[in-house]
Order: structure tokens, then C-alpha cells, then sequence
């Protein structure tokens, strides 16, 4: 198939793209700077230069593609605080793509994240068949299922806060890292039993893959390896790795301590790829998180 890929030179498009591109697909990325055209290049992918905002770019990649994997989104807005620019601007994006494909019966694969879960069912062990009226993020990944009969044959894959491998360079684990370089303690919040799902990098990437491929429309997926990881063992691995003490830091202390991690890092969020799995035959083979952790490339710079 000609895959159309948004965000396909970051974190996890570094995975997808080549993913696609062994198992016989035409890639063509969506690339912002001079730089990921390079990288798309260098991997065989085609490059259409442009942003999430250039709207007609987007819908006349979508019209021309087989198929669409949306994996960008406004991380910088995020960080900074602007949320609602961020959710705005991937809704807008998402509605764009879905019209430009119709009625073609064409897959869609869209992003959404395991946390939203956390926010809504807190503690609840999360899965697939969980769905909420609306909400940040929300909004775009009930948007995406319902065009799933319409025509479209959509999934999205909502993936855990912790995606990792050497791929990962400014996700919520070397985020995580920075802070205990900067504050000279690893920190976790209260008794940090508060648990936290992740998934490899690769194992990621063959998801996106299989969903494009076999997925049913209207399809939620959890590229889920590793269903809770305690935040007090993530701490203690990276201050193992670090050489750093490992603390409890008081809820009161956690903005100031975490910035905008502040609120995620309390989160208990719980999460099953049962059904995923059983649905697409999918089977993490990568390191778990603290594995990973424990291999030591996050630590080398």
C-alpha cells in the first residue's frame, strides 16, 4: 500500500516508517524541516513537506494515499502548557484526513494515549472496550471509531506515557531523567504504588503496522507491553542508573518537583492489551520498561 504518515520522522515514526517500508509499502512522510526530509530519504520513504496546519496538504496526501497513519501532534504546545492548542490542532487534522478519504473503505490508523483512561477511571485495570463521552483527545479518537462505519476502516491505538527505547529521546522517560539529573534526587509521588503501563518502541511500531493491515473498523487497540509498572521502580531505576538517592517527594511538592509532569506522574493508570492482542495476533518481544532501563542507553548523554 502508499502509506501516507504524519509525524513520520519523531519518536515512534522513526519506527513505524521503517516498519512499513521491510514489509513491502510505499511510505511517504509529512516532514516539517529540512532535516526529517533527510532522515525520510535516507529510509526510502517519499516526502511531502508540511505541517498539521496546512490543512490542504494533509487532505491531498490522505486523497492520494492508500492508506493513512496519524502519529503527529503538537508535543512543543503540550510541554509549554497550550494544551487546548494542541487537541484543537489534532482534531482539525484528524476531521481533514477522514473527509479526504470518504468512502473509499481505505484504513486510517490513528494515536490516542492510555492515560486518558486514568483520568477517567482511576485505578480501574483500563482495556480496549473502554470508551468515554468526550474530553481532550477524546473527542478525536470517538471522532476516528465513528467514521469506522462510515467507510472508512479506522482504528486508533492509544499508546502508554512510557513508549521506550534508544528511539526515545524527549518522551516522559528521559523527561523523567532530566529532572533527577537537575534536582539530584529521583523522585516518585507519596508511596508511588500508582502504576504506569509502557510499551518498546518496536513493539509499538508492529502494531501500527498490523492495525493498517488486518485492523476492523472501528477498532480501539492498546499497545500495551508491560499492563502497570509501580512509579516508585521506574524511580528506583533511574536513580540506580544515575547514582542518584531515590525519595518520595509529598503530593503538595509534585508541580514543583515534576513541572508539567506534575499531574501525570500521580496517575494510576492500569492497562490490558487482551483484547488487542487476541484481535490481531500482536506479541510485545522487546524489553520491558525496566529492562530497558536497566540496559543503560537512556543514560548515556
Amino acid at each position: 500500500m502508499r502509506v501516507f504518515v504524519t509525524g513520520a520522522s519523531g519518536h515512534i515514526g522513526s519506527a513505524v516508517v521503517p516498519e512499513l517500508l521491510a514489509a513491502g509499502h510505499q511510505v511517504t512522510g509529512l516532514a516539517r524541516s529540512d532535516s526529517s526530509a533527510a532522515t525520510l530519504e535516507s529510509w526510502g520513504a517519499d516526502v511531502r513537506r508540511g505541517t498539521l496546519d496546512d490543512l490542504d496538504i494533509l487532505r491531498s496526501s490522505a486523497q492520494a494515499a492508500d492508506a493513512v497513519i496519524h502519529l503527529a501532534y503538537k508535543h512543543e504546545a503540550m510541554r509549554s502548557g497550550d494544551m487546548a492548542t494542541a487537541v484543537a490542532a489534532d482534531l482539525t487534522a484528524v476531521e481533514t484526513m477522514l473527509d479526504a478519504l470518504g468512502d473509499t473503505g481505505k484504513p486510517f490508523v490513528g494515536t490516542s494515549g492510555t492515560l486518558t483512561l486514568a483520568f477517567f477511571a482511576p485505578g480501574k485495570l483500563g482495556t480496549e472496550t473502554d470508551a468515554f463521552p468526550g474530553g481532550p483527545r477524546i473527542d478525536c479518537e470517538n471522532l476516528v471509531i465513528a467514521t469506522g462505519s462510515r467507510g472508512v476502516r479506522t482504528s486508533v491505538i492509544r499508546l502508554t506515557p512510557t513508549v521506550h527505547s534508544s528511539l526515545d529521546h524527549h518522551g516522559f522517560v528521559p523527561t523523567l531523567i532530566d529532572i533527577a539529573r537537575a534536582k539530584g534526587v529521583s523522585g516518585y509521588v507519596g508511596d508511588g504504588a500508582n502504576r504506569w503501563p509502557a510499551v518498546h518502541t518496536l513493539d509499538a511500531a508492529h502494531l501500527y503496522r498490523l492495525a493498517l493491515e488486518e485492523a476492523p473498523g472501528g477498532s480501539r487497540l492498546h499497545a500495551v507491553g508491560d499492563e502497570g509498572v509501580p512509579f516508585k521502580e521506574i524511580a528506583e531505576a533511574i536513580g540506580r542508573n544515575l547514582r542518584l538517592p531515590v525519595e518520595s517527594i509529598a503530593p503538595e511538592e509534585a508541580a514543583a518537583h515534576f513541572s508539567f509532569l506534575g499531574d501525570f506522574v500521580q496517575l494510576d493508570n492500569p492497562t490490558s492489551s487482551e483484547l488487542t492482542r487476541k484481535l490481531l495476533g500482536w506479541e510485545p518481544t522487546h524489553p520491558g520498561l525496566i529492562a530497558d532501563l536497566d540496559e543503560g542507553h537512556y543514560f548515556n548523554s
